[in-house]
């Protein structure tokens, strides 16, 4: 009983604080309170730059309608009386606000931007074939009555997400060569050495009287290919100098004649070169 009691003081309370309030009721259409910025009610069919029909009967608008309030008649290709350049044609274009859902994917789809919403506030009819928008009232509203900001252009631009920045090339990649230069050539295998840059045979300690026989190649003119490992090889017969000591041949290596055009070796350790056969003998 208590509960009951205090919920009607509390509505009672209420209504009297409300009744002497000042009333925030619209009198429409006296007065019209101003519109969204994308407030839009009704449709329109544009012309283009030419002055021509924009729309070209492609249907795309009619497929993707869902709720089906629109049906084109299409009218093929003809030549343009304003360009003369042929071009596909809408016979027919009937739209049924009665049904639509105001959710704009006609104008999304559009190729041509032929199909717009426009902004005016109210649509005031008597009877249903008032809110069937016919080809001829779709191009009158085009000059009657303000056009919505967005076209298939615009709104298709909205949903496309931007394109990353191009990243910049490496500091590397910027100085390239000059016009003309040609680019560095790959490292190639190093060449042989010639002959003259063969190491020369050590210096010999042997006096001036001890000369290489006549006919014997001397150790500047040896080969690039001599063998690294010195060979004890006997030289042809020659002077042999007074201060040298007498060394046996080594047996493995047989005594060559004078004539023979062996190709010469680097004297053994020690610059001395070996006595010939005759200081054997002495």
């Amino acid at each position: 009983m208590r509960g009951y009691l205090g919920s009607t003081v509390h509505a009672l309370a209420t209504s009297l604080a409300n009744l002497f309030r000042r009333p925030v009721t619209v009198e429409f259409p006296k007065v019209i309170r101003p519109r969204a910025e994308r407030y839009r009610s009704s449709f329109a069919l544009l012309h283009d730059e030419d002055g021509d029909e924009a729309c070209i009967g492609c249907l795309q608008c009619e497929r993707i309608c869902p709720s089906e309030v629109i049906s084109i008649k299409v009218g093929g290709k003809r030549e343009s009386p304003v360009t003369g350049k042929k071009r596909g044609y809408a016979d027919d274009f009937v739209l049924d606000l009665n049904a639509c859902i105001y959710c704009e994917l006609c104008v999304q789809v559009c190729p041509t931007d032929a199909i717009v919403m426009t902004r005016e506030p109210e649509l005031p009819a008597y009877g249903r074939e008032d809110l069937v928008l016919t080809m001829a009232k779709l191009y009158a509203n085009e000059k009657s009555k303000p056009r919505a900001w967005g076209d298939a252009t615009r709104l298709n631009g909205m949903q496309t997400s931007p394109k990353p920045p191009k990243a910049e090339p490496p500091a590397s990649a910027v100085a390239a060569p000059a016009s003309g230069a040609s680019p560095p050539a790959a490292p190639s295998k190093p060449a042989a050495a010639p002959p003259s840059a063969a190491p020369s045979a050590p210096a010999t300690t042997a006096p001036s009287s001890a000369q290489p026989a006549p006919g014997s190649p001397s150790a500047s003119t040896a080969p690039a290919s001599a063998p690294a490992a010195p060979v004890a090889v006997p030289p042809p017969p020659a002077a042999a100098a007074s201060s040298a000591q007498p060394a046996p041949a080594p047996p493995s290596a047989p005594a060559a004649p004078a004539a023979t055009t062996a190709s010469p070796t680097p004297p053994a350790a020690g610059g001395v070169p070996p006595p010939d056969s005759g200081e054997e003998g002495r």
